[in-house]
């Protein structure tokens, strides 16, 4: 008798990876064609350099409060990899300090040592296993340093000072000039030129780090009134010298950050930027940063090789008059789309734009980045599908959507988005048999 024996097919390995996992091909989230029906812009691939991402979802950088000596831990590595197992295009790992003193709280994420490229290397690691793209969010605190992390706060923005005992550095604290965010917070010290030299350099330093570590993109965090944030502002900087007063002065020291780590990072490699479009004091009637300054940094920008400006707002002031998210709940989407629409009538579209804040739902995520037509998805019985179609001539109010909070409570959110506007998607190759059925109510 002859016996005959089945050759099995065997997983195929994930690239470049130190350990073993099955290849994700296509990456979770990816849209699959399907006849007849036009997938919406969200869930399209885009370019960013030598970068392609599966979709338009990207995790916003999340400040856990958990890391040891600046060193990310265990937690972190299964708090990121959800969201790259779950289909999220891009993740970046939370604002990480480039300087000791430049924690928020004793407890953030660091990159000032090259101890710490080892334990981020290994969150990049298994991002990549997935097929999935990693970026690193790079800053400073500055004037909202060494505060307890927010859960010790009765409300948020009053955290509590770290004293020396609670591992804090209340006595080394910088700002552009020496003027508390709040009385309940540190005492800053105004940066000298040396300091400031000094950090520019510690900024680049970072970026070679990050890039050892194997990040795709890196982000520099100039927003939330933190210390790049804080140079910016007419009311947090009353500095003399060349970094302060006029708009050129104010905006020297992010300029200078971006051209010392464009410097050093890849030239393939995108390079990302934050910044708070207005700090909602307008009502003051005294001079503060706006959207018009805004929109004339990101003017310099392109020339400069920063390939996305991530549009948030706040955070630089304890008096800001932010509008309701209720009544308002699109308030910092609108503003990006302002900006957006400006760069394309200049000429400068190659400057995307990434759009943050409340964004909680699939029909939101769709309409901020979907550009003209009509988007139709093809309804399943007994399928509840969420109203996608386009209005005649709608330009897209940026090019990505970046969600923090919402990924916290739906991980899956870039497959539960795809389900309910009608799209398939992939789904990892372990969670497959766990994949929602046609049709079915979520």
């Amino acid at each position: 008798m002859t016996v005959i024996i089945q050759k099995a097919t065997a997983n195929t390995p994930a690239p470049g990876v130190p350990f073993f996992t099955p290849e994700q091909s296509p990456p979770s989230g990816t849209a699959l064609p399907k006849d007849g029906v036009q997938i919406p812009t969200v869930f399209t691939p885009l370019q960013l350099r030598s970068l392609t991402l599966p979709n338009r979802f990207v995790v916003s950088p999340m400040c856990m409060y958990s890391a040891d000596d600046g060193h990310l831990t265990d937690f972190h590595l299964v708090h990121i990899g959800q969201f790259a197992l779950h289909g999220a295009g891009l993740t970046i790992v939370e604002a990480t300090s480039v300087t000791p003193n430049g924690r928020i709280t004793p407890e953030d994420s660091g990159i000032w040592s090259d101890s710490h490229i080892a334990p981020l290397k290994r969150i990049v690691d298994l991002v990549h296993s997935q097929g999935h793209k990693i970026g690193i969010q790079l800053g400073h605190a500055g004037r909202k340093a060494s505060v307890l992390a927010p859960w010790f706060a009765k409300e948020r923005g009053h955290s509590q000072i770290a004293t020396p005992e609670q591992g804090g550095w209340e006595d080394n604290v910088w700002g552009a000039s020496a003027i508390p965010f709040s009385p309940a917070s540190p005492h800053p010290k105004e940066m000298t030129v040396e300091q400031i030299e000094s950090f520019i350099q510690s900024f680049a330093d970072a970026a070679v780090r990050a890039v050892k570590a194997g990040f795709d993109t890196i982000e520099i965090h100039g927003a939330h009134g933190y210390l790049l944030s804080s140079f910016l502002s007419p009311i947090s900087n009353q500095r003399t010298d060349t970094y302060g007063g006029s708009f050129a002065n104010r905006t020297r020291l992010l300029l200078s950050v971006i051209r010392a780590v464009r410097a050093v990072i890849p030239a393939a490699m995108p390079l990302l930027l934050r910044v708070s479009a207005t700090e909602w004091m307008e009502h003051t009637g005294q001079p503060s940063w706006d959207v018009a300054q805004t929109l004339e940094l990101a003017r310099l920008l392109p020339d400069l090789g920063v390939d996305m400006l991530d549009v948030s707002s706040g955070g630089n002031n304890a008096d800001q008059q932010i509008p309701s998210p209720i009544t308002a709940p699109t308030y910092q989407i609108d503003i990006a789309g302002r900006i957006r629409d400006a760069l394309r009538k200049d000429g400068k579209q190659q400057l995307l734009i990434g759009a943050v804040g409340m964004i909680t739902s699939a029909e939101l995520a769709k309409s901020i980045v979907q550009e003209d037509g009509t988007v139709e998805a093809t309804p399943e019985k007994g399928h509840e599908l969420v109203e996608v179609d386009g209005e005649n001539g709608q330009k897209a109010l940026a090019d990505l959507v970046l969600m923090g909070r919402q990924f916290l409570r739906e991980p899956e959110f870039v497959l539960r988005t795809a389900h309910q506007l009608g799209v398939e998607v992939q789904w990892p190759l372990q969670y497959q048999r766990g994949n929602w059925h046609r049709g079915q109510k979520i």
